[in-house]
């Protein structure tokens, strides 16, 4: 079982989910959902490599990134992965 924390309320996710739903719940805005707009960017605050490899969308869009992610495009691997939006 993997945890986000996103805004310091810790969420309980499956391993290999998807981040969408729990940070959509959390009050991150969401767009076009598929890696164009940047409307769901957030701040990867620890935790990096416990989410999914960056998206060829997200690398269109974020460039060469060590601290943000599409919230759209990731899901969580396991462990921890602390979020601020």
């Amino acid at each position: 079982m993997a945890k986000l924390v996103l805004n310091d309320e810790e969420i309980s996710l499956e391993d290999g989910e998807a981040i969408k739903g729990a940070c959509e719940e959390a009050g991150v805005p969401f767009a076009c959902e598929e890696g164009v707009c940047g409307t769901c960017v957030v701040e990867v605050e620890s935790g990096m490599e416990n989410l999914s490899d960056f998206t060829e969308e997200e690398v269109d869009f974020l460039g060469e990134q060590d601290c943000e992610r599409l919230a759209c495009q990731c899901k969580i691997k396991n462990g921890t992965v602390k979020l601020r939006y």
